[in-house]
């Protein structure tokens, strides 16, 4: 007997850093909160596309991916309920273009934070903080060719 397909949402993010500062969004949902800048991926659209995409939408800055920090997978829970992959990625700007601070219909604004100050912002996610001090910290960063053929596309 075929099983049915799950509903899958896959969503790309970006912890990009310039030196001891992280570019992070302020959101205009979720209670405005800050963020790594990212989102869902568009139909026909590589993870790594829409990394670059979510971030320059979001913050205005121009960045490469360089490696990735893990990928998460929460299975959906019952029925009705859909599935989502998450690849967390590492990012560097491209040039010194500076965050966006007018607000518009993807962020109200983003801006380069040291841990001091995100520390003192409402964030979206407790997890949030704790991932950025591990990348400060030296996190482990895993080679984009872990995400295989997409990358030649």
């Amino acid at each position: 007997m075929a099983r049915a397909a799950l509903p899958t949402w896959y969503f790309a993010l970006v912890v990009v850093r310039r030196g001891h500062r992280f570019l992070l969004t302020q959101e205009r949902k979720y209670g405005s909160t800050w963020s790594i800048p990212g989102g869902r991926v568009e139909p026909g659209e590589t993870l790594a596309a829409a990394a670059v995409r979510e971030v320059f939408e979001e913050t205005g800055v121009p960045i490469r991916l360089d490696g990735i920090l893990r990928v998460e997978h929460s299975p959906a829970l019952s029925s009705g309920h859909d599935t989502r992959v998450r690849v967390l990625f590492t990012g560097t700007p491209l040039d010194d273009t500076p965050p966006k601070t007018t607000a518009d219909d993807e962020s109200l604004g983003a801006a380069y934070l040291t841990l001091d100050e995100i520390r003192a912002l409402p964030l979206r996610g407790a997890e949030l903080g704790a991932l950025l001090e591990s990348v400060a910290a030296g996190r482990q960063v895993f080679p984009l060719e872990l995400l295989g053929h997409e990358l030649s596309v």
